[in-house]
């Protein structure tokens, strides 16, 4: 079991740490530019992608646990009919986006305030990365799919590619070309499109053959879209819940200042990086409890939780003594402003804290995703932003200030953890 763990893990660690690689450059590139306002406008931007793309990140979580199934139960038709849910729904969203364009730009800003040079910067990168959206949420489809099959090489391979891509043409198009700010988001755009292209060819040689095109009435089939819609409605709902938690940590940020702004978006680094890598292990946790749950496995289930779980957390635990010994020299890689490193060395801590208290939550959220068991998941992540987070927030803003938005983000990560913590027996098993 460890060996089957530890197949899909490795590759979903590589494939995630070389997500927050890609922010690290873009953070290291802005914080390195003649002023703070870039960091802040990357800062800003990134925070309306994260709301627009991880909203339909349900198109990946929810294919996972649902071909996962489908695979444990060894039914290929099944397999093919949900891929091509998700695709459908991926490719309508994103024409959708660039439709509206305009007005999600102008209420996203609205949402999101900030000083008139960030703002102007950070719309610049908004309407040339929007352009992404079409490869970006197909390769969300696309990467659940090959989760869910048990194949964790495919999104690595995807990753590494298309982040390398991303390095590179931000490097070159900021340093040598001095596009600044437009550069990033161009980088972003032209990889996007090379990493989808790419799946569709991984896809193309390994499981064209072996699947057969859905019927129209097998796509139109009520029961299958009813519970295509069910799962990733309310992992919808869970993760815009998820999103509006970071939104509103970078809002409040930008409201106490663009130092304070650049602070928290290079301390964040951190947290990006310890959340990728415990994912690795949740994101197998989702394949092997869906596959088991299909194949009705319930010995095997349980074995794959208990080990998944000493791996997950184990991992968090590692970021948080790495973060507690190297700390302040990483800041020194994000960023060379001593007034920015100077506030960030003060949040250090709480990220030490948060990664030991997340760990436990984010693998939670693979056995859920894993089991399709949504309406568990939207309900305890309605509860932990709006019971934990905010009231917490706010009842300690006047005796924490700027620190009271990190103490709540360590709180709001315990109170995911407790609450499906409760309802983790009752959801993660098979026999009633």
């Amino acid at each position: 079991m460890n060996r089957t763990i530890l197949r899909l893990a490795i590759p979903n660690i590589l494939t995630n740490l070389s997500v927050p690689l890609l922010g690290i450059v873009d953070t290291a590139l802005m914080g390195h530019l003649d002023s703070p306002i870039y960091l802040g406008a990357v800062a800003i931007g990134g925070t309306i992608f994260s709301f627009l793309y991880w909203g339909f990140g349900f198109l990946r979580m929810g294919t996972t646990g649902l071909a996962a199934q489908a695979f444990g139960e060894k039914d290929t038709a099944k397999q093919s009919l949900i891929l091509t849910h998700a695709l459908g729904v991926a490719l309508l969203a994103s024409v959708l986006l660039i439709v509206f364009q305009i007005p999600i730009a102008n209420l996203s800003f609205w949402l999101i305030p900030g000083e008139v040079d960030i703002i102007e910067q950070a719309r610049i990168y908004f309407f040339i990365r929007i352009y992404a959206a079409p490869a970006t949420i197909s390769t969300y489809s696309l990467n659940g799919w090959f989760f869910g099959m048990q194949n964790a090489r495919i999104p690595m391979i995807l990753a590494i590619i298309g982040n390398v891509v991303n390095i590179g043409l931000s490097v070159l198009f900021v340093i040598q070309f001095d596009m600044g700010v437009a550069g990033v988001a161009w980088a972003t755009v032209i990889s996007q499109y090379v990493t989808v292209a790419l799946a569709i060819l991984f896809f193309s040689l390994y499981y064209a053959k072996g699947l057969e095109l859905p019927s129209r009435k097998a796509i139109l089939d009520v029961p299958a879209l009813y519970r295509f819609f069910s799962v990733n409605v309310d992992i919808f709902i869970r993760t815009v819940c998820l999103i509006f938690v970071f939104a509103f940590f970078t809002a409040q940020s930008s409201i106490l200042g663009p130092i304070i702004l650049a602070a928290n978006q290079v301390v964040r680094q951190f947290q990006e990086v310890m959340a990728y890598g415990v994912d690795g292990f949740a994101f197998a946790t989702e394949s092997l409890v869906g596959r088991f749950m299909g194949a009705k496995d319930e010995e095997k289930l349980k074995e794959s939780l208990k080990l998944l779980f000493y791996w997950g957390v184990g991992v968090g635990v590692f970021f948080a003594v790495t973060f507690a010994v190297a700390g302040d020299a990483f800041l020194n890689v994000f960023t060379d402003q001593k007034d920015v490193i100077e506030i960030a060395q003060n949040y250090v801590t709480w990220i030490i804290f948060i990664s030991l208290g997340a760990s436990v939550a984010f693998m939670l959220d693979g056995a859920f995703i894993g089991a399709t068991a949504s309406k568990a998941m939207r309900n305890t992540m309605l509860f932990s932003p709006y019971v934990v987070f905010l009231p917490t927030y706010y009842v300690r803003l006047p005796y924490l200030e700027d620190h009271a938005l990190w103490f709540a983000m360590l709180m709001f990560m315990l109170g995911r953890s407790a609450s499906m913590g409760v309802l983790a027996k009752k959801y993660l098993r098979i026999s009633p």
